[in-house]
């Protein structure tokens, strides 16, 4: 089944501009599956919308962090990361999670990393206790964009089963420079599998049926750290900030 849709649903190719644009995109979904709009954020405020997000205010690895790195500029979330001393580091990262829990469905994000190493800078979906980044909290984390810190022209997906034994399932991706425009990412999620999708093409799918399920939140941070052995923040290249265009989820329609 052939569906053709607006910027408002599912793989709406955007490129970036001073403004926002959209265009035209067409995508095939298997078995004629069905969703409708369940959340979003177009992020078109003046500050964020705390009756949607959190924010994230752990102190990990090379950096802490603070809510007073999230602000809405033109319709963009920045997620600004400093040269900044918080607590015992050296750096300020920034990230919001949902208040919401989400299951199956359809999630898109239209992100753009920051241009320097040492920033990790993801889009995944992860149980929150509202205190802590302890993976304990989930059963199934699903990362749909992880960059590991080290280039802009990658990054990672991946599955966690947490409940038992540890389990991932990682792939690394290539792409153009990430630090250079807006691409979008998506992944549908079912009990049977996982599919991750780049710029509307699909990347990989990941058996799930033998899998714990769980719903989750959402979740937009970047962090300072050492993950992809990166041997330092490129503090020529701050401040900087990891931008999102919107955020997207989509439930299946059951009849």
């Amino acid at each position: 089944m052939t569906i053709r849709i607006s910027s408002l649903c599912f793989f709406a190719l955007l490129f970036f501009s001073q403004c926002k644009v959209s265009r035209l995109s067409k995508v095939t979904f298997p078995n004629g599956k069905k969703y409708k709009l369940a959340f979003s954020d177009e992020f078109n405020g003046s500050e964020l919308d705390q009756s949607k997000w959190l924010y994230r205010t752990d102190s990990k690895h090379w950096s802490t962090q603070v809510p007073e790195n999230v602000s809405l500029v033109d319709g963009y979330l920045f997620l600004n990361v400093k040269k900044q001393k918080s607590l015992d580091k050296e750096y300020t990262g920034a990230g919001v999670i949902s208040k919401e829990r989400y299951g199956f469905g359809y999630y898109e994000a239209r992100i753009k990393i920051p241009a320097g190493q040492g920033w990790h800078s993801s889009f995944w979906l992860m149980g929150y206790d509202g205190k802590s980044t302890d993976p304990s909290n989930t059963a199934l984390e699903l990362d749909v964009f992880e960059n590991d810190s080290k280039t802009n022209t990658g990054y990672h997906s991946n599955v966690h089963r947490w409940k038992g034994e540890h389990i991932d399932n990682m792939k690394w991706v290539e792409t153009p420079d990430l630090s250079a425009g807006f691409h979008t990412l998506g992944c549908e999620y079912s009990a049977m599998e996982v599919k991750y999708y780049f710029d509307g093409k699909l990347e990989r799918s990941v058996d799930l049926s033998k899998m714990p399920q769980g719903i989750n939140n959402i979740w937009l941070t970047t962090i300072a750290t050492f993950i992809g052995n990166t041997k330092a923040v490129d503090e020529t290249k701050l401040p900087g900030a990891f931008v999102v265009d919107y955020v997207r989820y989509y439930a299946p329609i059951v009849k």
